[in-house]
């Protein structure tokens, strides 16, 4: 089975750009394409997706609302951003939405493959250092008393174990090296994470150091 990868970008150049280097990866299969948002939601509603490259600035519906709009539907697909700026507000916002990462357009074609390999593994494509400023400027652009104690509240419910999970998800840390630092195997730190996930009713791991951010705990 290869993973199946729906392309969103307005620009036509770009998306065909997209097609050229997955079409030449042997995991990847290109099984549509859309020029704004709206159709994107629409492309994943139909089913068949299993990854979604998402422009953030289009017209109709931008990829922000469109991140959102995909992933409240049933079992959705993961979702990378597509950005210029790898410091962009749009970026920390479709993070904060739910999005699983994102690629900077100019990223190399092994990189880009490589990402979408991780999303689908359900590993960080996000480096410790990006992910720790992303939380700042989540956290530090507007402090809300009201979300710490709602994930203090959420931390509560986890137990011991996952919250050792979810701490060393929040320093960005791989499913290998957590299996390694806490003597589990990878198949249950996977298990621990799709856990935390459900109880910290989040999407994706900056979603989860986020919340221990919130909580106090990184």
């Amino acid at each position: 089975m290869t993973t199946r990868v729906l392309l969103v970008d307005d620009d036509p150049l770009v998306r065909a750009g997209l097609a050229l280097i997955l079409g030449g990866s042997d995991t990847i299969t290109v099984v549509g394409e859309a020029a704004d948002g709206q159709l994107a939601v629409d492309a994943v509603r139909a089913g068949g997706i299993d990854v979604v490259l998402m422009d953030i600035r289009m017209p109709v519906l931008d990829g922000i609302a469109a991140t959102s709009g995909i992933l409240a539907l049933a079992d959705p697909p993961k979702v990378i951003v597509l950005t210029t700026f790898d410091a962009d507000e749009y970026v920390v916002r479709a993070l904060a939405a739910g999005a699983n990462g994102f690629l900077l357009k100019d990223t190399p074609p092994a990189e880009i493959v490589a990402a979408i390999g991780k999303v689908v593994a359900g590993e960080p494509m996000l480096s410790p250092t990006i992910t720790q400023q992303l939380i700042r400027q989540v956290t530090d652009a507007a402090p809300d008393q009201q979300s710490d104690v709602l994930a203090r509240s959420r931390v509560a419910g986890l137990t011991d174990r996952e919250r050792e999970v979810a701490i060393a998800v929040g320093a960005g840390s791989s499913n290998a090296e957590i299996a390694a630092e806490l003597h589990m195997s990878v198949a249950t730190v996977k298990a621990h994470i799709s856990h935390i996930f459900t109880k910290l009713d989040v999407t994706n791991r900056v979603q989860v150091a986020i919340a221990m951010h919130d909580a106090g705990l990184l």
